[in-house]
């Protein structure tokens, strides 16, 4: 059993925030909302606003930034991401409003039965895998290290978007707009493609000046790229946060009649990787590569090995990783508490690893040496996030 103390809370996540805009522009609603949200939404703006700032998660917050600074003197309160806490779970859930469990985009490489393939959904290729008897490479007498040569040359999924084809979903902007209100994205994946953090804000500068209520919702990559290759107390992390808090200062500094809400779709830790090829018992016992996430790892099991896996498992990885087999994570609503998706009890595979402590598990060696900071498993420091309220 999931203790609930190490879970999230999925009456208190990113999926009821989304809830609270749908019901605050008269769209459907297909969950219950934020309490913390509602009583600020209850107020009469003629633009709401939601920046979502990826991995800038309340320990984050709380690690980088002065109790007087601009974001903590507006922090309203915490509450939760969703199962897996990761960029594809989560950032779906507050665009879509619903629990991963429905919506099926469950985490970066996620294995499609129709394809039979695990598929990198963002990018739309295949799951990235090492060369065979590839080796790190030991450059002008320095320590040898791990190239991005020793992977495979990444190859497209399909001729068609695997992720929006098999497991299609309404976007919350589309929702509001055919409820009648007005709705936008600005985020570097959807038109008109604001490339940078500057380009974003200024969508939102421009928008908010235009007549009628509305309803925005943004996304920038920071400060996660930066913690993934430096971890969360770098120097180069510090930075990155201070810049962000500096620069959304100025943004709100220049709006009005705007609510605008702040938060993160999970937050970040650092690990210590493996490299499950490391671990030949390990992958002898596999279907195919894992899949979802390093901290999350997804395991379809041949049939002669699936009675002893779990001995195995513990004795490889030790109490690192709580292990779940199928029927345990779906009766346990690990992904969410909605109505379960069709295809997800064949995307799950007969065992999931979800990380309780310092370790990731990599399904490449170059992907493990390059990201000494982590997100996607089961501590508070992943899943709690802010909410910020300007």
């Amino acid at each position: 059993m999931i203790k609930t103390s190490q879970s999230p809370d999925y009456n208190n996540c990113l999926v009821n925030l989304a809830n609270s805009v749908l019901k605050k522009f008269g769209a459907k609603t297909n969950a219950n909302t934020l309490p913390l949200a509602d009583k600020y939404l209850a107020g009469e703006y003629k633009n709401v606003v939601i920046l979502l700032l990826d991995a800038f998660g309340t320990s984050i917050i709380e690690k980088h930034l002065e109790p007087n600074g601009f974001f903590r003197s507006h922090f309203a309160g915490s509450f939760n991401s969703v199962y897996p806490p990761t960029t594809v779970a989560a950032t779906t859930s507050i665009m879509s409003g619903l629990y991963p469990n429905e919506h099926g985009w469950l985490g970066w490489d996620i294995y499609y039965p129709q394809l039979d393939k695990n598929i990198t959904v963002f990018r739309n290729i295949e799951q990235l895998t090492e060369k065979p008897g590839a080796k790190p490479e030991a450059v002008d007498g320095r320590k040898a290290v791990w190239t991005r040569d020793s992977l495979n040359p990444p190859v497209t999924a399909a001729d068609f978007h695997v992720g929006y084809t098999y497991n299609p979903y309404k976007s919350i902007i589309d929702r509001i707009n055919e409820a009648g209100g007005k709705a936008y994205f600005s985020m570097p994946f959807l038109p008109p493609f604001p490339k940078d953090l500057e380009a974003i804000l200024s969508r939102i500068e421009k928008l908010c000046k235009e007549p009628d209520k509305k309803f925005i919702y943004a996304y920038w990559e920071e400060p996660d790229s930066t913690m993934h290759r430096t971890g969360t107390v770098s120097k180069d992390t510090h930075e990155m946060a201070r810049a962000l808090e500096k620069r959304i200062e100025k943004l709100a500094a220049s709006l009005s009649d705007t609510l605008l809400l702040i938060t993160a779709d999970h937050g970040h830790v650092d690990t210590h990787n493996y490299c499950i090829l490391d671990y030949p018992e390990i992958m002898n016992c596999l279907v195919r590569m894992p899949s979802l996430e390093p901290r999350t790892v997804n395991l379809f099991v041949k049939d002669e090995y699936k009675e002893s896996f779990p001995a195995l498992f513990k004795k490889t990885f030790g109490n690192d990783f709580l292990l779940l087999t199928r029927e345990e994570a779906l009766s346990e609503k690990l992904f969410g508490i909605g109505t379960d998706n069709p295809n997800l009890p064949q995307m799950i595979g007969d065992f999931v690893a979800l990380a309780i402590a310092d370790k990731s598990i990599y399904f490449t060696h170059f992907q493990g040496q390059q990201m000494p900071g982590n997100h996607a498993g089961l501590t508070p420091e992943e899943f709690t996030i802010p909410l910020i309220v300007i």
